[in-house]
């Protein structure tokens, strides 16, 4: 990943494997959502200050790709970055690696589109996609 990416450690924890002590496959999601958050933090927002604005942020996609194992107790690092930002959709990005970050064990994204109150899709607010690539998606 390039500029505008943020990392985090963090050290897996027992309830977050599987019986053969691997992290168990949806736990990667719980990764990539405390990286959005923590991307988003170090940037001066948080999502309890989206939705005082009454902006929700919806997931419309969720991927992973795993290409590795991390254990119990392994520090891995992930990393988060918004890679593109349209008229009411945006992605992120993230990867997670060993601990010592020369391996990565998973990758995916996640694609969001904000939401008002009512349901309707909005435009992201601009403190949240500044200097993110835009692209142009068509009706939304």
């Amino acid at each position: 990943m390039s500029s505008g990416v943020h990392r985090f450690k963090v050290r897996v924890r027992y309830e977050e494997t599987d019986r053969m002590g691997v992290v168990y496959h949806s736990n990667h999601f719980k990764y990539f959502e405390i990286g959005r958050t923590e991307y988003m933090r170090a940037r001066g927002m948080r999502y309890r200050d989206l939705e005082d604005r009454g902006i929700m942020l919806a997931v419309t996609e969720a991927f992973a790709k795993y290409r590795g194992k991390v254990t119990y107790d392994d520090e891995i690092t992930v990393e988060t970055r918004m890679s593109m930002a349209g008229k009411a959709v945006f992605r992120f990005d993230y990867r997670i690696l060993t601990g010592d970050g020369d391996k990565v064990v998973a990758e995916g994204h996640t694609e969001h589109v904000c939401i008002d109150g009512g349901g309707r899709p909005i435009r992201p607010p601009e403190d949240l996609v500044r200097s993110v690539p835009v692209r142009d998606e068509g009706g939304v």
